[in-house]
Protein backbone atom coordinates (compact mmCIF):
# COMPACT_ATOMS: atom_id res chain seq x y z
CA UNK A 1 0.00 0.00 0.00
CA UNK A 2 2.83 2.17 0.72
CA UNK A 3 1.05 4.10 3.54
CA UNK A 4 4.11 5.14 5.29
CA UNK A 5 5.95 5.60 1.88
CA UNK A 6 3.82 7.86 0.58
CA UNK A 7 2.96 6.47 -3.32
CA UNK A 8 3.35 3.26 -5.12
CA UNK A 9 7.04 2.31 -3.67
CA UNK A 10 6.99 -1.16 -5.42
CA UNK A 11 7.09 0.94 -8.95
CA UNK A 12 9.54 4.14 -7.98
CA UNK A 13 12.66 4.10 -9.99
CA UNK A 14 16.02 3.59 -8.05
CA UNK A 15 18.25 2.00 -10.68
CA UNK A 16 20.16 3.98 -13.65
CA UNK A 17 18.12 2.98 -15.84
CA UNK A 18 14.70 3.28 -14.43
CA UNK A 19 15.11 0.04 -12.45
CA UNK A 20 12.98 -0.62 -9.20
CA UNK A 21 14.46 -2.60 -6.46
CA UNK A 22 11.80 -5.76 -7.98
CA UNK A 23 14.01 -5.54 -10.63
CA UNK A 24 17.11 -6.53 -9.21
CA UNK A 25 15.35 -8.99 -7.14
CA UNK A 26 13.96 -11.31 -9.91
CA UNK A 27 17.61 -10.49 -11.88
CA UNK A 28 19.14 -12.04 -8.83
CA UNK A 29 17.23 -14.57 -8.29
CA UNK A 30 17.46 -15.65 -11.80
CA UNK A 31 21.06 -16.00 -11.70
CA UNK A 32 20.45 -18.42 -8.36
CA UNK A 33 18.59 -20.64 -10.83
CA UNK A 34 14.70 -19.79 -9.98
CA UNK A 35 12.75 -20.68 -13.10
CA UNK A 36 9.61 -18.65 -12.81
CA UNK A 37 8.37 -15.55 -10.47
CA UNK A 38 4.56 -15.01 -9.17
CA UNK A 39 3.67 -11.67 -8.39
CA UNK A 40 0.92 -10.83 -5.55
CA UNK A 41 -0.47 -7.36 -6.09
CA UNK A 42 -3.73 -5.31 -5.84
CA UNK A 43 -6.50 -5.53 -8.89
CA UNK A 44 -6.18 -1.96 -8.99
CA UNK A 45 -2.37 -2.02 -9.98
CA UNK A 46 -2.58 -5.31 -11.72
CA UNK A 47 -2.73 -3.73 -15.02
CA UNK A 48 0.39 -1.28 -14.79
CA UNK A 49 2.72 -4.16 -13.12
CA UNK A 50 2.06 -6.37 -16.14
CA UNK A 51 2.33 -3.44 -18.51
CA UNK A 52 5.78 -2.16 -17.13
CA UNK A 53 7.24 -5.42 -15.47
CA UNK A 54 5.71 -7.89 -18.12
CA UNK A 55 7.48 -5.71 -20.87
CA UNK A 56 10.86 -6.55 -19.47
CA UNK A 57 10.75 -8.99 -16.73
CA UNK A 58 8.37 -11.35 -18.68
CA UNK A 59 10.94 -11.99 -21.53
CA UNK A 60 13.48 -13.36 -19.15
CA UNK A 61 11.35 -15.02 -16.67
CA UNK A 62 8.29 -16.99 -16.76
CA UNK A 63 5.87 -14.20 -15.13
CA UNK A 64 2.41 -15.01 -13.38
CA UNK A 65 0.05 -12.85 -11.34
CA UNK A 66 -1.88 -13.43 -8.46
CA UNK A 67 -4.52 -10.47 -7.01
CA UNK A 68 -4.84 -10.28 -3.11
CA UNK A 69 -8.46 -9.13 -3.23
CA UNK A 70 -9.85 -8.67 0.18
CA UNK A 71 -12.37 -11.41 0.15
CA UNK A 72 -9.98 -14.27 -1.66
CA UNK A 73 -9.94 -17.54 0.56
CA UNK A 74 -12.37 -16.05 3.47
CA UNK A 75 -13.78 -19.59 3.08
CA UNK A 76 -17.81 -18.39 3.70
CA UNK A 77 -16.07 -15.83 6.25
CA UNK A 78 -17.87 -12.37 5.68
CA UNK A 79 -15.59 -9.52 5.99
CA UNK A 80 -16.50 -6.24 8.38
CA UNK A 81 -17.96 -3.22 5.25
CA UNK A 82 -14.84 -1.03 7.03
CA UNK A 83 -12.35 -3.95 5.73
CA UNK A 84 -10.06 -2.01 3.23
CA UNK A 85 -6.66 -3.11 4.58
CA UNK A 86 -5.13 -6.28 2.91
CA UNK A 87 -4.80 -9.39 5.51
CA UNK A 88 -1.10 -9.33 5.65
CA UNK A 89 1.63 -11.44 4.76
CA UNK A 90 0.28 -14.54 5.67
CA UNK A 91 -2.63 -13.76 3.33
CA UNK A 92 -0.44 -12.65 0.57
CA UNK A 93 1.32 -15.92 0.28
CA UNK A 94 -1.94 -17.91 0.84
CA UNK A 95 -4.00 -16.72 -2.32
CA UNK A 96 -0.91 -18.69 -4.53
CA UNK A 97 -1.73 -21.83 -3.48
CA UNK A 98 -3.56 -22.60 -7.14
CA UNK A 99 -0.32 -20.67 -8.68
CA UNK A 100 2.73 -22.48 -6.65
CA UNK A 101 3.16 -26.66 -6.37
CA UNK A 102 7.01 -26.41 -6.14
CA UNK A 103 9.61 -25.36 -3.86
CA UNK A 104 9.72 -21.62 -3.87
CA UNK A 105 11.20 -18.44 -1.96
CA UNK A 106 8.99 -15.63 -0.59
CA UNK A 107 10.35 -11.88 -0.65
CA UNK A 108 8.90 -8.12 -0.28
CA UNK A 109 8.61 -6.41 -3.34
CA UNK A 110 9.98 -3.35 -1.40
CA UNK A 111 13.54 -4.87 -0.08
CA UNK A 112 17.11 -5.46 -1.49
CA UNK A 113 18.39 -8.74 -0.35
CA UNK A 114 21.64 -8.85 -2.39
CA UNK A 115 22.03 -11.88 -4.61
CA UNK A 116 23.85 -13.88 -2.09
CA UNK A 117 20.39 -14.19 -0.16
CA UNK A 118 19.10 -15.55 -3.37
CA UNK A 119 21.95 -17.86 -4.10
CA UNK A 120 21.93 -19.60 -0.44
CA UNK A 121 17.67 -19.84 -0.84
CA UNK A 122 17.65 -21.82 -4.13
CA UNK A 123 20.57 -23.94 -2.91
CA UNK A 124 18.34 -24.98 0.19
CA UNK A 125 15.69 -25.45 -1.93
CA UNK A 126 17.39 -27.75 -4.02
CA UNK A 127 19.05 -29.62 -1.41
CA UNK A 128 15.77 -30.48 0.56
CA UNK A 129 13.50 -31.10 -1.98
CA UNK A 130 12.85 -34.14 -0.82
CA UNK A 131 11.46 -33.07 2.29
CA UNK A 132 8.28 -31.23 2.32
CA UNK A 133 8.17 -30.24 5.73
CA UNK A 134 11.77 -28.79 6.01
CA UNK A 135 11.58 -24.69 5.58
CA UNK A 136 14.14 -22.21 5.72
CA UNK A 137 14.38 -18.45 6.23
CA UNK A 138 17.69 -16.17 5.51
CA UNK A 139 18.48 -14.38 8.51
CA UNK A 140 19.66 -10.87 8.74
CA UNK A 141 21.16 -8.80 11.54
CA UNK A 142 19.02 -5.93 13.47
CA UNK A 143 21.14 -3.16 12.88
CA UNK A 144 21.54 -3.41 9.32
CA UNK A 145 18.05 -3.14 9.04
CA UNK A 146 16.45 -0.46 10.36
CA UNK A 147 15.98 3.04 9.06
CA UNK A 148 16.95 6.30 10.46
CA UNK A 149 13.56 7.69 9.10
CA UNK A 150 11.10 6.18 11.58
CA UNK A 151 10.28 2.28 13.13
CA UNK A 152 9.75 -0.51 10.78
CA UNK A 153 8.00 -4.04 11.34
CA UNK A 154 10.85 -7.27 11.22
CA UNK A 155 10.14 -10.66 12.81
CA UNK A 156 12.70 -10.92 15.93
CA UNK A 157 13.81 -14.97 15.71
CA UNK A 158 15.15 -17.29 18.46
CA UNK A 159 17.70 -20.01 16.99
CA UNK A 160 19.20 -22.74 18.20
CA UNK A 161 21.66 -24.78 16.53
CA UNK A 162 21.13 -23.05 13.62
CA UNK A 163 16.97 -23.78 13.10
CA UNK A 164 14.38 -21.13 14.14
CA UNK A 165 13.18 -21.77 17.59
CA UNK A 166 10.57 -18.96 17.59
CA UNK A 167 9.81 -15.94 15.31
CA UNK A 168 7.74 -12.65 16.32
CA UNK A 169 6.57 -9.98 14.44
CA UNK A 170 7.22 -6.46 15.38
CA UNK A 171 5.76 -3.95 13.71
CA UNK A 172 7.13 -1.11 15.10
CA UNK A 173 10.94 -1.49 16.35
CA UNK A 174 13.36 1.81 15.96
CA UNK A 175 16.66 2.58 17.24
CA UNK A 176 17.52 3.84 20.50
CA UNK A 177 21.53 4.48 20.68
CA UNK A 178 23.03 1.02 20.52
CA UNK A 179 19.38 -0.78 21.42
CA UNK A 180 16.47 -1.66 19.36
CA UNK A 181 13.38 -0.75 21.03
CA UNK A 182 9.89 -2.71 20.13
CA UNK A 183 6.86 0.62 20.52
CA UNK A 184 4.34 -2.34 20.58
CA UNK A 185 5.06 -4.57 23.31
CA UNK A 186 8.38 -2.18 24.93
CA UNK A 187 10.98 -4.68 24.57
CA UNK A 188 14.79 -3.94 23.78
CA UNK A 189 16.62 -6.13 21.44
CA UNK A 190 20.22 -5.88 20.38
CA UNK A 191 21.77 -4.69 17.64
CA UNK A 192 23.08 -8.57 16.83
CA UNK A 193 19.32 -9.99 16.97
CA UNK A 194 18.71 -12.19 13.99
CA UNK A 195 15.36 -10.86 12.45
CA UNK A 196 13.29 -12.17 9.42
CA UNK A 197 13.05 -9.73 6.50
CA UNK A 198 10.08 -12.19 5.08
CA UNK A 199 12.88 -14.14 3.27
CA UNK A 200 11.35 -17.76 3.21
CA UNK A 201 12.66 -20.52 1.26
CA UNK A 202 9.24 -22.72 1.89
CA UNK A 203 7.31 -25.66 0.01
CA UNK A 204 3.47 -26.61 -1.28
CA UNK A 205 3.28 -28.10 2.24
CA UNK A 206 2.74 -24.73 3.96
CA UNK A 207 -0.35 -23.65 2.06
CA UNK A 208 -2.59 -26.23 3.99
CA UNK A 209 -1.11 -24.57 7.65
CA UNK A 210 -2.00 -21.20 6.24
CA UNK A 211 -5.17 -21.99 5.47
CA UNK A 212 -5.88 -23.13 8.57
CA UNK A 213 -4.76 -20.72 11.09
CA UNK A 214 -6.20 -18.05 8.51
CA UNK A 215 -9.51 -19.50 9.27
CA UNK A 216 -8.37 -19.16 12.98
CA UNK A 217 -7.45 -15.64 12.12
CA UNK A 218 -10.34 -14.93 10.95
CA UNK A 219 -12.56 -16.27 13.98
CA UNK A 220 -10.81 -14.54 15.95
CA UNK A 221 -9.42 -10.93 14.56
CA UNK A 222 -11.07 -10.99 11.46
CA UNK A 223 -13.87 -8.09 12.70
CA UNK A 224 -11.31 -6.02 13.30
CA UNK A 225 -10.14 -3.63 10.20
CA UNK A 226 -6.64 -3.58 10.60
CA UNK A 227 -5.48 -6.93 11.80
CA UNK A 228 -2.93 -8.66 10.04
CA UNK A 229 -2.30 -12.05 9.56
CA UNK A 230 1.13 -12.77 9.26
CA UNK A 231 3.59 -15.32 7.31
CA UNK A 232 6.30 -15.35 10.53
CA UNK A 233 3.55 -15.98 12.62
CA UNK A 234 2.12 -18.77 10.94
CA UNK A 235 5.79 -20.73 10.63
CA UNK A 236 6.17 -19.91 14.32
CA UNK A 237 2.96 -21.67 15.28
CA UNK A 238 4.08 -24.47 13.32
CA UNK A 239 7.33 -24.97 14.94
CA UNK A 240 5.37 -25.13 18.02
CA UNK A 241 3.28 -27.54 16.44
CA UNK A 242 5.98 -29.84 15.05
CA UNK A 243 4.64 -29.26 11.79
CA UNK A 244 7.80 -28.17 10.56
CA UNK A 245 11.39 -27.38 11.00
CA UNK A 246 13.27 -24.27 9.91
CA UNK A 247 16.94 -23.96 9.11
CA UNK A 248 18.27 -20.40 9.40
CA UNK A 249 20.47 -19.59 6.57
CA UNK A 250 23.12 -16.44 7.48
CA UNK A 251 23.66 -13.68 4.82
CA UNK A 252 26.61 -11.82 4.42
CA UNK A 253 24.16 -9.25 2.43
CA UNK A 254 23.05 -5.64 3.72
CA UNK A 255 19.80 -5.11 3.47
CA UNK A 256 18.47 -1.69 2.28
CA UNK A 257 14.67 -0.56 1.44
CA UNK A 258 11.94 1.57 0.84
CA UNK A 259 10.27 2.10 4.14
CA UNK A 260 9.99 5.79 3.64
CA UNK A 261 10.53 8.30 1.08
CA UNK A 262 13.44 9.80 2.72
CA UNK A 263 15.19 6.11 2.19
CA UNK A 264 14.88 6.53 -1.45
CA UNK A 265 18.71 8.55 -1.48
CA UNK A 266 20.30 5.69 0.52
CA UNK A 267 18.69 3.19 -2.18
CA UNK A 268 19.54 4.75 -5.04
CA UNK A 269 23.43 5.41 -4.13
CA UNK A 270 23.90 1.68 -2.65
CA UNK A 271 22.56 0.78 -6.05
CA UNK A 272 24.41 3.24 -7.83
CA UNK A 273 27.74 1.88 -5.59
CA UNK A 274 27.21 -1.63 -6.66
CA UNK A 275 26.78 -0.97 -10.04
CA UNK A 276 29.92 1.22 -10.58
CA UNK A 277 31.59 -2.41 -8.77
CA UNK A 278 30.60 -3.92 -11.52
CA UNK A 279 27.51 -6.28 -9.60
CA UNK A 280 24.97 -5.26 -11.85
CA UNK A 281 24.98 -3.59 -15.42
CA UNK A 282 23.82 -0.01 -15.73
CA UNK A 283 21.26 -0.92 -17.45
CA UNK A 284 19.86 -4.12 -16.26
CA UNK A 285 17.99 -6.60 -18.71
CA UNK A 286 19.64 -4.48 -21.44
CA UNK A 287 22.27 -6.82 -20.63
CA UNK A 288 20.65 -9.95 -19.57
CA UNK A 289 19.18 -9.87 -23.22
CA UNK A 290 22.81 -9.85 -24.99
Amino acid sequence: MGSRYGGLKQMDPVGPSGEFILDYSVYDAIQAGFERVVFVVRRDIEATFREVLGNRIGRHIETEYVCQELDACLDGFVRPDERSKPWGTGHATLVCRDAVDTPFAVINADDFYGRDTFTVLGTFLRDTADDPTRYAMAGFTLRNTVTAHGSVARGVCEVAHGRLASVVEHTAISADGDVFRSAERGEVFAGDAVVSMNTWALKPSIFAALASQFADFLGASGQAPTAEFFLPTVVDTMIKRGETSVDVLPTPCTWFGTTYADDKARVVAEIARLVDAGRYPADLWKRATS
